[in-house]
């Protein structure tokens, strides 16, 4: 597994953010009825693209992004990030994490930990009703993460969304769209 020096500043920098941020408690993700909360955690589960994100400094430069979610036995969830840097045939990175679910009411917010003793905010701020989309936030406003199921989505779903995170206070202005092609690169040994 690949860890980058800046990893570490970029995470203590989203622990310190965490820590002054105040998460909503019972956070209903947008596309989900509220009646069918908590929604179904193993359909969650799985690979999923990452279209745009306003990143943290370690994928700024993320080509072919997907991060897959692996539900344990013991509950918890095995988060497994891959990417090309900084281009599309670039080298492949991993990273390896563990996320539990902070809020069993809703399972919209969770916690992950990519290495001890940091653990940060994960929320799921939208889910489509198919979980075929999903809208992941830091209740900072400085991180977002759009993910689909497929490596496209249409532009302007994806120009909704970003007004929707807007209007929520996220820094937007932050938003970049992860280059996809064929992922051959995240398969390079």
């Amino acid at each position: 597994m690949n860890r980058p020096s800046n990893l570490v500043s970029a995470l203590a920098a989203a622990l310190l953010l965490s820590a002054c941020a105040t998460p909503p408690s019972g956070l209903q993700p947008r596309g989900i009825d509220p009646a069918s909360l908590p929604f179904e955690l193993e359909r969650f589960m799985g690979d999923w693209y990452v279209i745009a994100h306003m990143p943290l400094s370690v994928e700024a430069d993320a080509h072919e992004a997907v991060e897959t979610y692996t539900l344990r036995e013991d509950g918890e969830i095995d988060v497994r990030f891959r990417f090309c840097e900084g281009a599309l045939d670039g080298p492949p990175k991993e990273f390896g994490m563990r996320a539990w679910v902070h809020d069993p009411a809703t399972n919209a917010e969770w916690r992950v930990r990519p290495f001890w003793p940091l653990r940060l905010d994960y929320q799921i701020l939208e889910l489509a009703p198919d979980f075929s989309l999903t809208v992941i936030g830091h209740p900072s406003g400085s991180y977002a993460w759009v993910m689909a199921r497929e490596p496209r989505l249409d532009e302007a779903l994806l120009g909704a969304i970003t007004k929707r995170l807007a209007e929520r206070g996220y820094e937007v202005e932050r938003m970049r769209r992860v280059p996809h092609a064929d992922g051959s690169c995240r398969e390079a040994p």
